[in-house]
């Protein structure tokens, strides 16, 4: 065999295969993996071989983030980004600073605050005005499903006490029924229709920036969670497109095409279109993104039965399903039939639920085919939905870095769910026991894209180091060992994303997208995963990302 062009050596490999075999060198060539072993593969290290000296550290597959939107993490990151804080004087200090600096922006755009930060969940457009009342302003937070903004906003869109909430929708308003400045779920429309469209080398330029920051975090593909016109953003689509005739997209993505929740099966025809358009390079939208609810947070999560009021008694209200189940059954079948893999947004119980009845209408009228379809999210699934997952072969896509007793889930979430469903979220060791294949996202921007921090949690059921969150462990018999979450971060994202013929684990044949880690975490104790960072990110054997002390 001739000499290899890259050889890591020297430190312990976790292959992420079957069997999570170990070795302790890897060989590259032409951008593709040729050997796995250990000093056998040495042999193939000849003069201009180079040579990466893991030193007792960890070489891992590239992590995979099947649920991402590094678009919008991207455009945040250029704009007033407010995910570094935590408190409401916080974000109002950052927005005055922002608006301050960018005197001549007809709106002030931002995003990335936490409900949490505000009694109720809900910040007020007095609070927002008085840092920012000369022009309109809009910041969804960081799951976003709702949006903060000021008076001139409101003005501008024409929101008033007699302003209907839409369908999809809540308008948060004060004692005597004026709006007080957050806009739930489809009410953030009323505003962001009216933002100035962003234009495609903006959003290539937020895509570079998404890119270059998911890579310092390992990651080395993903599934971009909804590719079409949702939210202020715009369609990422066209960014990917672009990005990747210019040979600047170095990540592998698949694209989960927005399915329209105002229209029905008609617009199928326009996504086989755009699945056809979306291609090119290391991109192809494979994918339809179906947001079947809303978060518990704003009571939109659709829930079995209704969320209880403060005081423990139920209410009326039990969640938005956006989507109509009967549009739903009727909808998956077809993109099923078409090959499209549907990537689900399910947080309630009767959401999930609701996914689960459609995948298996599409079985029941198509067979089983190899669409790998996923739900993620998956905050609280009824127990008699577990096993579901694995006999209608529906991966569960996990966004472990949520399930903690951070403050949004102690203050938002547990009171209005009561005891009995609150027992019931992120079931991920319930879904690993009952056989469901286990994939792994992070939803950045809404959290850190951070997978080392992600699994931390899911081992450790506690807040990653640098996370909000107590010492108190969250349902801990859920908790998912260190081998298993790694796996799901990576051959399981590959399995979902269709790439796991040829990436997610570290074997002959495969291609060399791979991660050094900075130690070796099965060596040291549980909870100091999260304090694992990346060295360096390699796409083909290309180092795309070195940490300063690599």
């Amino acid at each position: 065999m001739p000499y290899a062009d890259l050889v890591f050596t020297g430190g312990p490999v976790f292959t992420a295969d079957a069997v999570r075999s170990r070795a302790t060198t890897v060989a590259v060539t032409g951008g593709r993996i040729v050997a796995v072993g250990g000093d056998d593969v040495r042999d193939l290290v000849g003069p201009s071989t180079e040579v990466v000296d893991l030193a007792g550290r960890m070489l891992i597959p590239g992590f995979q983030d099947a649920h991402v939107h590094p678009v919008w993490g991207g455009l945040d990151m250029l704009r007033c980004d407010l995910a570094g804080f935590h408190t409401a004087p916080e974000y109002i200090d950052a927005i005055g600073r922002y608006a301050a600096s960018h005197a001549q922006d007809p709106w002030i755009l931002g995003g990335g605050w936490q409900m949490s930060a505000f009694p109720g969940g809900t910040p007020t457009a007095a609070l927002l005005d008085t840092v920012v009342a000369d022009r309109p302003a809009f910041f969804p937070n960081r799951d976003g499903h709702g949006a903060w903004v000021n008076s001139a906003a409101l003005r501008l869109a024409g929101i008033d006490r007699d302003t209907p909430d839409p369908a999809d929708g809540r308008i948060e308003r004060d004692a005597d029924g004026n709006p007080s400045g957050t806009l739930h779920e489809g009410a953030m429309a009323l505003v962001n229709r009216l933002l100035p469209e962003e234009p495609l080398e903006r959003l290539t330029e937020a895509l570079l920036v998404g890119q270059r920051h998911l890579h310092s975090f390992g990651i080395t593909a993903w599934q971009d969670a909804i590719v079409g016109s949702y939210g202020d953003a715009g369609d990422p689509g066209p960014a990917y497109l672009k990005a990747a005739s210019e040979g600047t997209l170095t990540a592998r993505v698949v694209g989960a095409i927005w399915w329209d929740r105002a229209r029905g099966i008609e617009q199928i025809p326009s996504l086989r279109e755009r699945r056809e358009r979306y291609r090119g390079g290391r991109f192809a939208a494979t994918s339809v993104k179906v947001m079947q609810d809303g978060v518990a947070e704003n009571f939109t999560a659709a829930m079995l039965e209704p969320y209880h009021d403060g005081h423990h008694h139920p209410t009326d209200n039990s969640g938005i399903s956006f989507v109509d189940p009967a549009v739903l059954n009727e909808a998956v079948p077809l993109l099923d039939a078409e090959g499209f893999q549907v990537h689900f947004h399910a947080i309630g119980d009767r959401a999930v639920r609701e996914c689960l009845d459609a995948v298996e209408s599409a079985i029941a009228r198509n067979g089983r085919r190899d669409n790998r379809h996923h739900i993620a999210h998956i905050q609280v699934v009824h127990p008699d939905d577990i096993p579901r997952f694995r006999a209608l072969g529906v991966a569960a896509n996990m966004q472990s870095l949520w399930a903690t007793l951070e403050p949004q889930m102690v203050d938002l979430t547990l009171p209005f769910l009561g005891p009995r469903r609150s027992a019931w979220q992120y079931p991920f060791g319930d879904l690993l026991r009952s056989g469901a294949v286990l994939a792994a996202g992070s939803d950045w921007s809404v959290s850190s894209p951070d997978p080392l921090a992600a699994i931390h949690v899911a081992v450790n059921r506690t807040a990653a180091p640098g996370e909000e969150g107590g010492d108190e462990p969250f349902l801990p018999e859920q908790a998912i060992d260190l081998a298993t979450s790694l796996t799901a971060y990576t051959a399981g994202s590959a399995w979902v994303n269709h790439l796991d013929e040829v990436t997610g684990t570290i074997r002959a044949g495969a291609y060399a997208d791979v991660a050094v880690l900075d130690r070796d975490p099965f060596a040291a104790p549980a909870d100091e995963i999260g304090e694992t960072r990346v060295l360096q990110t390699f796409v083909e054997g290309e180092r795309v990302h070195a940490a300063a002390d690599a």
